[in-house]
């Protein structure tokens, strides 16, 4: 019996005692008078096990059948499974077995199973969030992510990718190198779409600054005006260029990371060789989307 459960028993017994009325013992309790009549009769037959839970030490009426468990770890013990995280093997668990399991449910499953271990929450720094942009095109996000997207069936490619930072709206391309060349065909590529941007917002890749020199100051760097070839594109175009301090400060690993999973799981499924150089919507092939709402491909 729980501490509450005894606070209760105590101000029942008051209650038949006369020494406080049934409403006072309601008001302690935090339920109605009514049913402080309702636990007072009850205790009559049931004596001090009125106020525990007729519920307490059986199974929940909506426990999921261990048939249904059985199956979903046969599912994930299969190897084009093996790297899944709990939130995303829910995902499509549900979409193409049609096994509906929540994913801290399943979480629990992978953990008695041994196929997922917690991970220790740590004491995070604080760091403020930056508040987004109004409006669409006024600050675009630029990076590249390096992954084996096709896990070792082919050559490792490249995801140079753009990502609205007012909309989170992403296009990107996979390039055979992260070099200027590639970065400048993108960003020719983007401009054509959606116009051009205010501002970029990219790390401090040589690709988009030049380091200084030793023993030279910011000044001094200022006023050499040293540029890329990407700082002087975007110089000639107009657009402002952001160079970040810390990871923290673009957001942009966190999203890649959360797309790798699904995007190498729908090369996965299309046995994917190789990778031509093509536009990224969320898929590994031209005619493949990603819904970000859904977190579903389509193509």
């Amino acid at each position: 019996m729980s501490q509450e459960e005894r606070d209760y028993l105590e101000w029942l017994k008051r209650a038949k005692d006369g020494s406080i009325s049934q409403r006072e013992a309601a008001e302690k309790m935090g339920v109605t008078a009514r049913w402080v009549r309702k636990l007072m009769k009850r205790m009559a037959k049931q004596g001090d096990a009125v106020v525990v839970h007729g519920l307490r030490g059986r199974p929940s009426n909506r426990k999921l059948p261990a048939k249904t468990q059985r199956q979903a770890l046969a599912i994930l013990k299969q190897p084009d499974w093996h790297d899944f995280g709990p939130t995303f093997a829910a995902e499509q668990l549900a979409k193409r077995h049609q096994i509906h399991v929540g994913k801290e449910t399943l979480r629990g499953w992978m953990i008695e199973g041994g196929m997922w271990k917690n991970k220790p929450q740590r004491l995070q720094e604080v760091h403020g969030w930056r508040p987004r942009r109004s409006g669409f095109g006024e600050l675009v996000q630029w990076d590249t992510s390096e992954h084996d997207w096709l896990e070792g069936r082919g050559p490792v490619r490249y995801l140079v990718r753009m990502i609205d930072d007012a909309t989170s709206w992403s296009w990107g391309r996979f390039v055979e190198r992260d070099a200027t060349p590639q970065n400048m065909g993108v960003l020719w590529e983007y401009l054509e779409k959606n116009g051009r941007m205010v501002d970029v917002y990219t790390d401090r890749d040589s690709m988009f600054t030049v380091p200084p020199r030793p023993g030279e100051s910011q000044d001094e760097q200022r006023q050499a005006d040293r540029v890329t070839q990407l700082g002087r594109a975007l110089r000639e175009l107009g657009i402002g260029s952001i160079l970040a301090y810390s990871p923290q400060a673009k957001a942009y690993a966190s999203y890649c990371t959360s797309c790798e999973p699904r995007t190498t799981f729908s090369g996965k499924r299309r046995r994917l060789s190789s990778l031509t150089p093509c536009a990224f919507r969320g898929g590994l092939d031209p005619g493949s989307t990603y819904n970000q709402s859904s977190r579903s491909f389509t193509g």
